[in-house]
């Protein structure tokens, strides 16, 4: 397994940029409000580092702000106590074709989130339904265009996929992941818009990375560098993509292809293994 990966050389050279239009979007986010490292159980985790609540809850708000500015909409889903990892909204499900699948997870310390953001999913006129198998929510499934990127290897089960793909009705694409620093499909891959990606080829095994190459190959390849800085958990509305601030490489590879990016400081909140992403569940409509 490759433990540093540098972009290569051909992906730095300069091309017209297409021209990339943004579409407005519906989140849900969960404020951290009880927001703790209480347990480790992704390598990012460490119990023995203090969190300040009221440095996470700034950084959150300033993220819900972002996306307001960018023209869309935010539905807040409440927290509840004892679920301090509740702040990373976007493994609370996947809704898309007015379906909602909730989650259900694979570590005990979260399993009660999937009775919380079933309450909500329920609270916005769907129906919840649910696997019988481990799914982390959109931490593994991302849709692109109209096919579903399902990672697994480390929370998701791969037995999901097919359950999700009958669910939703659309194709499921199984990647595998290999490194325990990526340990959702979001921290490894972005979906830039209806045809673009961006991922860390190291994080994939070399079956995955075959499928992404072949199904993607004007995909966006991500340093190790901005791959650690989880830049990959971003968000994008098509046009403007939200990241962490501290991936500036990943930024600048964005603003080539014609993307807008806008960083964001997540830092407290990367101390429970997650950022932009992680804290926002996207409603497809």
């Amino acid at each position: 397994m490759t433990d540093f990966y540098v972009v290569p050389a051909w992906q730095e050279a300069e091309w017209p940029a297409p021209t990339r239009t943004s579409r407005a979007r519906r989140y849900a986010m969960t404020p951290p409000a009880f927001f703790a490292v209480e347990y480790a159980i992704n390598p990012w985790m460490d119990t023995t580092t203090p969190v300040d609540v009221g440095v996470a809850m700034a950084q959150w708000e300033a993220l819900r702000q972002t996306y307001l500015r960018l023209g869309h909409s935010v539905q807040v889903v409440e927290p509840v106590p004892g679920l301090p990892d509740m702040v990373y909204a976007a493994n609370g499900g996947f809704i898309a074709n007015d379906i909602a699948v909730v989650a259900r997870f694979r570590f005990a310390q979260r399993s009660a989130e999937t009775k919380a953001y079933s309450r909500w999913m329920s609270s916005v006129g769907y129906r919840p339904v649910t696997t019988r198998h481990v799914n982390e929510g959109q931490g593994d499934l991302l849709l692109i265009g109209e096919t579903v990127l399902a990672g697994y290897g480390f929370r998701t089960d791969p037995r999901a996929h097919g359950e999700i793909a009958a669910l939703l009705g659309l194709p499921v694409v199984s990647l595998e992941l290999v490194d325990p620093r990526f340990y959702h499909l979001d921290t490894a891959l972005a979906v830039l818009d209806d045809r673009t990606i961006a991922y860390y080829p190291p994080a994939f095994s070399e079956a995955a990375q075959a499928t992404l190459s072949q199904l993607f190959p004007d995909a966006i390849a991500v340093s190790s560098v901005d791959a650690y800085a989880f830049g990959l958990n971003a968000v994008s509305d098509g046009l403007n993509v939200v990241l962490p601030a501290a991936a500036t490489g990943f930024a600048a590879q964005l603003r080539a292809a014609g993307f807008e990016p806008v960083g964001v400081d997540l830092s407290e909140l990367l101390k429970g293994g997650g950022s932009v992403k992680c804290c926002t569940l996207e409603v497809h409509q």
